[in-house]
């Protein structure tokens, strides 16, 4: 069907069960796309302005699932957080006993554990059904060899907080998420003895969010030093300390900015993101390396990117083992390119919100696609694909990425959009906003 006004939202039930019918385009996406503030740096920052030795101020600040529970859990602890959409006024409290719902959020379970240290009185974790898979025994561990009393190892558990934690040196294996080694640092220059992380295993995935946790926490005048400070392989130490109240200003989120540009890059358009930052530590900065190596163009001018697709794209044979985020959204491309692609170093993707790996593969092939999981990745050959429901998982990047194709494969229907509100609550609107001035011309089916 195609449609020449505004998209008439309709969900489709099934048990209970919500679908989103995909909007499908047949002509080239152009359109100017602004997206609200990283959750990665917006839920850092108000760890850091919790536990700051003032009032703080965040500008910018991501208002989603994940960091509306990092604002509550923090207010459930004793932190003042006041302020309405995206500017927050955050004034530091001494911590106390809490109940801290994690829904699903890895930046929760794996960064309040530390800090809910410095509570007096027990802090219980709990979260999402699914969140108990999600692993923690690393963190907790961790914890427990730096002097907490913790009951449990995974979803739920509890912090048994004294006020204060000793702190020191500890050994852990961070290879399944760069979060353990980030949960640790975030709250340590508060602990009596700062700490000292030393990785010892597979190499760490996703190194640019603990460069991120770094320089944020340099920002707040925490003396870190890292391994190419020290020369000591993969080991971190943060100085125990105040850590000073910082006016946070938010970036956007580039991560959640890669669905919008693989728009152009799979319709030949052309789409724009005002305030791209010129240098930043998120991940999702290297999605411009990636459409360019499959065929698109980038360009940042005046602080905004512009993407352009090409004729046809390309397949890519790229390691993401530090930016799995944007597998998803990569793999999407590559199951519309017409060369084959190989997406290696990413086992991790494993442990995240669902088994990234096995989801992607069967939701992708339950399309007609021909997708191969690896041991380390995927393997992606081009087929022709058609119209079925694709499967969230509950995980807002796999919600994204069956939007992706559905740009191109008419019929599309996908289970709970409503996923994406984890990271990017507006998704929809933001979505079907960016493919409206094509409507002008017939070109968008639903």
């Amino acid at each position: 069907m195609r449609t020449t006004g505004v998209f008439e939202p309709h969900i489709s039930e099934d048990g209970g069960v919500s679908f989103w019918p995909a909007p499908h385009i047949e002509v080239p996406v152009h359109a100017t796309v602004t997206l609200p503030g990283s959750k990665s740096i917006t839920n850092r920052a108000l760890i850091l302005a919790a536990l700051a030795d003032g009032p703080s101020t965040l500008t910018g600040a991501l208002r989603s699932r994940d960091t509306d529970l990092m604002i509550g859990a923090l207010r459930a602890l004793g932190t003042e957080i006041t302020g309405d959409a995206e500017t927050l006024e955050v004034t530091p409290a001494p911590l106390h006993s809490a109940a801290v719902d994690c829904g699903l959020a890895g930046t929760i379970m794996r960064f309040l554990p530390p800090a809910a240290a410095l509570a007096t009185g027990d802090v219980a974790f709990f979260g999402d059904e699914q969140a108990k898979l999600r692993p923690l025994t690393t963190i907790l561990d961790a914890l427990r060899k730096l002097g907490l009393d913790v009951d449990g190892d995974a979803l739920p558990f509890v912090v048994h907080g004294t006020g204060a934690l000793r702190g020191g040196t500890v050994t852990i294996d961070a290879s399944g998420s760069s979060q353990f080694v980030s949960g640790l640092l975030l709250s340590a220059a508060r602990f009596d003895e700062g700490i000292t992380v030393h990785h010892d295993g597979k190499a760490l995935p996703s190194m640019p969010h603990i460069e991120m946790t770094v320089e944020m926490l340099r920002r707040a005048d925490v003396a870190v030093q890292t391994p190419a400070d020290s020369g000591n392989a993969q080991t971190w130490t943060v100085a125990p300390g105040p850590i000073r109240a910082v006016d946070w200003d938010i970036e956007p989120d580039l991560s959640n900015a890669t669905p919008f540009l693989a728009a152009a890059a799979v319709t030949g358009g052309e789409v724009s993101i005002p305030m791209w930052p010129r240098g930043t530590t998120q991940p999702g900065d290297v999605i411009r390396e990636i459409l360019v190596r499959m065929g698109a163009e980038a360009r940042i001018f005046d602080g905004i990117l512009t993407v352009a697709g090409p004729e046809r794209l390309a397949g890519i044979d790229i390691d993401l083992h530090d930016v799995g985020e944007l597998t998803p959204t990569v793999a999407a491309l590559a199951a519309l390119a017409d060369s084959p692609s190989r997406l290696r170093g990413i086992a991790h993707l494993r442990g995240h919100e669902t088994d990234r790996l096995a989801a992607l593969s069967a939701e992708i092939n339950r399309l007609g696609g021909n997708v191969t999981e690896t041991e380390d990745g995927l393997e992606i050959v081009p087929a022709p694909l058609h119209a079925g429901r694709w499967h969230s998982y509950a995980d807002h990047r796999m919600a994204t990425a069956g939007a992706i194709l559905g740009l191109r494969v008419p019929g599309v229907e996908i289970e709970d959009i409503g996923t994406t509100a984890k990271t990017l609550p507006t998704f929809v609107a933001l979505w079907e906003q960016m493919l409206a001035p094509a409507l002008s011309g017939e070109g968008v089916a639903r």
